[in-house]
């Protein structure tokens, strides 16, 4: 019997062509992205991706950490508001009664020694309410800082997403090229107010996409 021609050796050589031909296919993409830069970008979103996850941790945690110490301020500088409202209530109820009844020096004498001792509180009232304000007000510090970090994350995805539609805009099919015109060929742009025929804006991408069938 001719081992040959068997049907195991025929399905043993059909198995080797399959693995030829995809070798072959995945050696062709990794010649064309590396020829286009794209191993390099992998690379690079392979690195930045954990780094920007990390920076939005950041930013969450400093966030939260302004958020805790805008409450805390807030809730320690209510009852020095409170304290300097019923006093107020206070000292005008008890010059009301004064104005009312007939006139008495000790009444009124005994009125202005409650509203000097009421507003030399409501200073101290107000020194802690002020320190209140500027921590309310350093807290926010922390968005110049989680401001920088958003940006780095929002241009690692924009050339991210700019590099990819390129990528598709290379290996589109012809029928789809045709259709777009000149502006699909031109791929997308960092500077697009220069030239009104790119892929400039997300409408473009969105279309594109759509046209290749995602």
């Amino acid at each position: 019997m001719d081992t040959a021609h068997s049907p195991a050796a025929s399905e043993t050589c059909q198995h080797e062509e399959v693995l030829m031909r995809v070798g072959q296919m995945t050696r062709t993409l990794h010649d064309s992205l590396r020829g286009l830069g794209f191993d390099k970008l992998l690379q690079k979103a392979a690195q930045d991706i954990p780094n920007a996850r990390d920076r939005l941790d950041y930013v969450a945690r400093m966030t939260e950490q302004a958020a805790q110490r805008v409450l805390n301020a807030t809730d320690a500088a209510g009852p020095l508001q409170d304290r300097i409202d019923a006093g107020a209530g206070t000292i005008a109820g008890g010059w009301q009664d004064a104005l009312q009844a007939p006139f008495s020096e000790a009444q009124y004498r005994a009125m202005a020694a409650r509203t000097i001792g009421y507003l030399s509180e409501t200073r101290s009232a107000t020194q802690g309410t002020k320190q209140y304000l500027m921590e309310i007000m350093m807290a926010q510090d922390f968005q110049d800082l989680t401001g920088q970090v958003i940006k780095k994350v929002t241009e690692l995805a924009h050339g991210l997403e700019q590099q990819l539609v390129q990528l598709l805009v290379d290996y589109a099919p012809p029928e789809v090229r045709r259709e777009a015109g000149a502006g699909l060929l031109n791929g997308p742009q960092i500077n697009p107010a220069a030239n009104s025929e790119v892929v400039s804006d997300q409408g473009q991408v969105d279309d594109l996409l759509e046209s290749l069938g995602f």
